[in-house]
């Protein structure tokens, strides 16, 4: 029954990119991307120049799963409370006692987009560091759970840096996929104009439920990845460190030329996760190599610190990770 039950879940997944793509028009990748991300039970960067409807498939792909979103536009005056929530002084009118009670901020929603979060300084930022490890906010001494399932999609501009506060490394770490959008194709952008210019609005279904999504993540963990493959992973990460006592097991020089230092081992958590993830997202039950090599890109590239020399050539962290898979075997 549980088989079946899995089954039938796995067989909604194609309907819920349909339903995504009545709104979103192309981007298939970064959509099923994102849904890695959410079926992994990780969290996701996304950068993009604005306009290429960041906020939107948000926000549709929260309504096709009928979760509950919440945006938070990050700006340099943003402060900790106004994520995670705060104290109010009540009264009760019964016994005119006074107590505070805690309010919960736009944290405690399913999906929460961080817009722009490169704009609000390090304090703030930091808030959403415990909830997006722990799956709960403390404040005053006191836990409140956050609601499952829980993801957290934050995007940043490539342009206009001035004024920003880029993210540090440990906080970049958390997000399991670094996503990158670009822009869309002649023919799809043509769509987009006639399609979106007029009073016409798709009405969308929903396909899963909050624990249908749970369900999915549980079977996520229970797809099979051989042995070899798992070693595949961890030679692939361990050879994107360019130090000495990692040189061994590198057969690429060029990480020592490039690469200031390497991906950790969350890495290779994170790669075999997102490569079960991408499985299920095509109804498959068995990791393939495809799956790792695939996922490489939006797992590493946030991981992979590059040297000076590197930047000077116009390397980038992308030119790293393909010159790897090549040479990793």
């Amino acid at each position: 029954m549980e088989t079946q039950h899995y089954k039938t879940l796995v067989a909604k997944l194609p309907l819920l990119k349909a339903e995504i793509g009545k709104v979103i028009i192309g981007q298939e990748v970064v959509i099923g991307e994102v849904l890695t991300a959410l079926l992994a039970g990780g969290h996701c960067l996304l950068e993009g120049v604005p306009g290429l409807a960041k906020t939107l498939m948000v926000r549709t792909m929260a309504d096709a799963l009928a979760m509950r979103f919440k945006r938070i536009q990050f700006t340099p005056d943003l402060m900790p409370g106004d994520i995670v929530g705060t104290e109010v002084l009540e009264e009760d009118h019964e016994t005119g006692k006074k107590f505070f009670q805690f309010n919960k901020g736009p944290i405690f929603a399913n999906v929460v987009l961080a817009d722009e979060i490169n704009r609000t300084p390090p304090k703030t930022q930091a808030a959403m560091l415990e909830a997006m490890q722990e799956y709960r906010v403390t404040y005053a001494g006191q836990d409140y759970p956050l609601p499952r399932p829980f993801l957290i999609i934050a995007t940043q501009n490539p342009i206009e840096q001035a004024g920003t506060y880029p993210l540090p490394e440990a906080q970049l770490d958390r997000f399991l996929l670094y996503i990158k959008l670009g822009y869309p194709s002649e023919a799809e952008e043509l769509t987009v104009l006639r399609t979106t210019t007029g009073t016409h609005r798709p009405d969308l279904q929903t396909i899963l439920s909050d624990q249908d999504i749970l369900d999915l993540q549980h079977l996520t963990r229970q797809v099979h990845i051989s042995d070899d493959l798992i070693t595949y992973i961890n030679r692939l990460v361990r050879a994107t460190r360019p130090r000495p006592d990692a040189s061994a097991n590198s057969p690429v020089p060029f990480v020592k030329q490039w690469v200031e230092w390497g991906a950790g081992p969350r890495a290779g958590q994170a790669l075999v996760l997102c490569a079960k993830a991408r499985a299920v997202l095509h109804e498959r039950f068995s990791v393939i190599p495809d799956d790792i090599q695939t996922l490489a890109y939006p797992v590493l590239r946030h991981r992979i610190a590059l040297n000076f020399r590197a930047e000077a050539e116009g390397i980038t962290t992308d030119t790293v990770i393909s010159e790897l898979i090549k040479a990793v075997k």
